[in-house]
């Protein structure tokens, strides 16, 4: 198949494109209520302040009135803490407004014909794909191996507090009768609600008060996970088997489980320590908790349904039955007299028996821990659900009786694909570790009990795989049961028995992947295995086992190691053995925060594309299937972005209907807040797969191209470097210039914002670096270096090369989604405001190379737009997505008090001594405008 689809696919930034009239007059309500709020909450003369403030913002490309920081310089603290609040929650508004536009849009587009259908819809896809001609059986092929896994992270970007998400979706709710809404009394009366919600939330604290702890964050996924995706999951299934029908039908039978949930949340333990064994189990109980509660309230929904009178009972529906009442005559002599000759109901009675001590028994787990389990044996929960397969059985029995009589029960449909997709797990959990601490460990563990003539660490990488492999072959344990090691190393030991125990209780599916953050080489999974067979989750004698290894390749010398890597790997028969039991499949993921930390954007996401190339080649000469694991952050600097697009840019058969990714911050509330939106972005990924899988995602003949981008990515890297990493006073220029410090401050995470206590670039995690540039308007990990290398090309032959790169642009899905990026990401940058950041926040000291590195800045970002505009071919930036163009000038034109008055906070707490007090409420202030900002930008980390 060498035909391509068309890449005019800018109108997935929102799912059609409506007209937007709506969306401005919900903004224009928001703005009107909230200075009715300020009006009623302020003094006159403050409200006379906010409303200079508010009209005096700029206009789409025009400067900020100098009145601005004049009149911000001029407010108290207590005024200026309003000012934000005033401007925090206007933007927020704004996201509201937009997310109900695209609900709405999106509901719209379900009720339109197959015709209309969207780009990125199924209707769409399946459409193409009958006009280029690939058949059913090409389609089924996918069909069969599709694997979508969505995976939460508890990664600190997440910035709004819970208390103000429900407040957000009360407003939503509220739009949505408006829209309905028939009289003009009904409108006025919603227009009350809303603005007592506003006035409710004006009163309410933005920040969050304490740092959340591990279980704080796994309560907060498994609301995204209970009350959003556990709906939308079935909408999607039923969503592609009805376009199936429409185009395919015979393939409708194909349609497996094929997106599933993810979590680190309560699994990650790099860099957390508060991580622990215990807290992992504690999460695998709140999530069976949580499944438990949703299969109890839909079946006791079916029980009130299926209400049918039965005198003819299906003869696997007696025996059944029959067991029931032997195994639960309680229950039996409680129902039966009320659901004589109602067995359907009868039956759900007794399963709802067995998922309430299935729920007791989870609830005495979870408080007792895994080391009591014996005691369970004799307890009062003899009679309940051990694993999910055994509920499940009991549902498609209904099914298949209900079936025999001509009904099909659409409830009980949906149930039965949750069940599939969710289990009594919910999501599978993720551990992930450093590579650094299973080595330290094995150090440990080898020089306490004298099993090396040498310090395990001074081994060469060859000496150490010969020894690992050597001792993954011996039957005899290597580690007592009694742990004389460190605290570190005992942890460490104890996560692996504790994952051992967590699958014994829960099954394989809750906890069967262990992530090894910054692999360097191929002894860095043999540790682990090792580890592993301790635990008895590998078993020597068989070469089997039921923990995946999976290694985390982040930065760019890793990133083009890792094929060697694998190579490696492969080469042992043993390894090769391991990976039979995983049905021949090797996961690897890729880091792109690290990547772009290190080299700069175009950098790092061209040798994660050239990484999965070569790892596919890697395992095509071994016979072994490859899932990729996408580490994709929220911000365009750390890999984010539309997910559509991105699947669409990754090398030709490096997606084979498999792909992994992370979601985390504030992506969780923009994609997952809604269930339309839910609904929507499963399914665009989904699509993106399938087409991904069907179709070329590079044009013929680009093999050229791709040299090319090689030589630009060194450049960018070159440049990138030269200013980070080499240029003297980068570092105190960063801290001083950006609110880095502060964003430490906030209690937005249980994972700190550094990996060590040191003030260095190395240290600092990828997110609060991304965050902080975004917070002063400079956003330049999204874009520096760019400029630097196509304006270099391009010098070489301006016509000639000028050309090539815009065939490239409209040819290749790579270059276009960098591109485009790049272009999104210069929308949002202003150098006004970033300018004043380092006018006002950069000491005397550092003035003289803090404004070199400035002008560094400045002539990189405009080289960097111009050559974005000719390659795009756009008069302006986002000329080609008018809708995000709109929203992005919105903001840009709003943004700009409250960066001012960040930097006049910051300039105050940085300054002078102050009381303990003062410095309280100062910081409280500056974290208010980083509260506000991002929710501006839409972008934290």
């Amino acid at each position: 198949m060498t035909s391509e689809l068309p890449l005019n696919l800018t109108s997935l930034r929102s799912p059609s494109a409506f007209a937007a009239e709506p969306l401005r007059q919900n903004i224009e309500l928001f703005e009107r209520l909230l200075r009715q709020v300020a009006a009623q909450e302020c003094s006159g003369e403050l409200v006379d302040v906010l409303d200079r403030l508010w009209d005096s913002r700029a206009s789409v490309g025009q400067m900020v009135s100098q009145e601005v920081p004049q009149l911000i310089q001029g407010l108290s603290l207590e005024r200026a803490i309003v000012a934000i609040r005033a401007f925090s929650i206007y933007f927020q508004l704004i996201n509201i407004a937009e997310q109900h536009h695209e609900q709405k849009n999106l509901r719209l587009q379900a009720s339109l014909n197959f015709e209309t259908a969207n780009p990125g819809s199924f209707r769409w896809l399946l459409a193409e794909l009958k006009s280029l001609g690939v058949s059913a059986p090409e389609i089924e092929r996918v069909l069969h191996q599709l694997d979508i896994q969505l995976v939460f992270t508890a990664h600190p970007t997440e910035i709004i507090r819970r208390t103000i998400r429900n407040k957000h979706r009360n407003l939503i709710h509220l739009l949505d009768k408006l829209d309905h809404a028939l009289s003009e009394w009904q409108q006025q009366e919603l227009h009350e609600q809303i603005l007592e919600e506003i006035r409710m939330w004006w009163r309410t604290d933005e920040l969050h008060q304490v740092r959340p702890t591990v279980l704080d964050e796994v309560n907060h996924t498994i609301h995204y996970f209970a009350e959003i995706l556990f709906d939308a999951l079935p909408k999607v299934h039923r969503e592609l088997a009805r376009c199936l029908q429409a185009y395919h039908p015979a393939l409708t039978r194909s349609i497996g489980t094929f997106c599933r949930l993810g979590s680190w949340v309560g699994a990650d333990r790099d860099g957390n320590p508060a991580v622990t064994a215990q807290v992992t189990w504690k999460t695998a109980c709140l999530q069976r908790d949580a499944i438990l509660g949703k299969y109890l309230h839909l079946i006791d929904r079916l029980r009130d349904r299926l209400s049918l009178l039965e005198n003819d009972i299906p003869q696997d529906l007696m025996h059944s039955l029959d067991n029931d009442q032997r195994e639960l005559p309680a229950t039996y002599n409680e129902f039966s007299i009320r659901y004589l000759q109602e067995p359907y109901r009868l039956k759900l009675s007794y399963i709802l028996k067995r998922l309430e001590n299935t729920c007791e028994r989870n609830a005495w787990l979870q408080v007792h821990g895994p080391l009591r389990l014996s005691q369970l044996e004799d307890s009062n929960w003899q009679h309940f659900y051990r694993h999910a397969d055994e509920f499940l059985s009991e549902l498609e029995l209904i099914r298949q009786s209900l079936r025999s009589s001509g009904l099909i029960c659409q409830a009980l449909e949906d149930l039965i694909i949750q069940v599939q997709v969710c289990g009594f797990h919910f999501a599978h959990l993720d551990i992930r570790q450093d590579s650094s601490k299973h080595e330290e460990a094995i150090a440990e563990v080898t020089d306490r009990l004298r099993l090396l003539s040498v310090p395990y660490t001074d081994l060469d990488e060859s000496d150490r795989l010969a020894w690992l492999v050597q001792e993954l072959q011996t039957l005899r344990p290597l580690i007592p049961a009694e742990l004389p090691f460190s605290a570190k190393t005992t942890e460490i030991i104890q996560t692996f028995r504790m994952i051992r125990r967590m699958q014994k209780e829960f099954g394989t599916e809750v906890c069967n992947t262990y992530i090894i953050s910054m692999s360097k080489q191929a002894s860095d999974l043999l540790e682990v295995l090792l580890f592993a067979e301790e635990a008895e989750l590998y078993d020597p004698a068989t070469g089997t086992g039921t923990l995946m290894v999976v290694p985390l390749f982040e930065t760019i010398e890793d990133l083009r190691n890792a094929p060697d890597v694998l190579e490696q790997l492969l080469a042992l028969p043993l390894y090769r053995c391991y990976l039979t039991c995983h049905g021949n499949l090797q996961e690897v993921m890729l880091g792109y925060s690290d990547s772009n930390k290190d080299s700069g954007f175009l950098s790092s996401n061209w040798e994660i594309f050239q990484a999965q190339q070569r790892l596919q080649q890697v395992a095509r000469r071994y016979g072994i299937q490859l899932r990729i694991f996408h580490g994709r952050g929220g911000s365009v600097g750390r890999g984010g972005g539309p997910a559509y697009q991105a699947i669409l840019a990754q090398p030709d058969g490096s997606v084979m209907g498999r792909i992994k990714i992370t979601e985390q911050g504030e992506v969780l509330a923009s994609k997952y807040s809604l269930p339309e939106l839910a609904a929507f972005n499963i399914e665009t990924v989904t699509a993106a797969v399938l087409q991904a899988s069907l179709l070329p995602t590079s044009p013929p003949g680009s093999q050229g191209w791709e040299t090319l981008l090689g030589e630009l990515s060194a450049v960018a890297r070159q440049a990138y470097r030269s200013l980070i990493y080499e240029q003297e006073g980068f570092l105190d220029f960063f801290y001083n210039v950006t609110p880095i410090e502060e964003i430490s401050q906030l209690q937005i995470s249980s994972r700190p914002a550094r990996r060590d206590g040191k003030r260095e670039l190395s240290g600092l995690r990828a997110i609060p670096w991304v965050f902080s540039w975004t917070q002063s308007r400079f956003l330049l990990p999204a874009w520096y270096g760019v400029g630097t290398a196509v304006d270099s090309f391009i010098q070489e032959n301006p016509e000639q090369h000028l050309a090539e790169l815009r065939s490239m642009y409209r040819q290749w899905p790579f270059f276009r989604t960098v591109i485009s990026k790049v272009e999104m990401t210069l929308a949002k940058v202003d150098l006004q405001i970033a300018q004043t950041y380092i006018a006002e926040l950069l000491p005397e000291e550092h003035r003289v190379t803090g404004e070199l590195i400035s002008a560094q800045i400045r002539t990189e970002m405009l080289r960097t737009r111009t050559c974005v505009l000719k390659i795009t071919g756009h008069a302006e930036l986002l000329d080609g997505d008018p809708q995000l163009q709109r929203s992005i000038a919105l903001r840009n034109a709003t943004i700009s008090p409250l960066g001012y008055l960040q930097i006049v906070l910051l300039k105050r707490l940085r300054e002078g001594e102050h009381t303990r007090y003062m410095r309280n409420s100062l910081l409280r202030g500056a974290l208010l405008t980083i509260n506000g900002i991002a929710a501006g930008m839409r972008n934290t980390g």
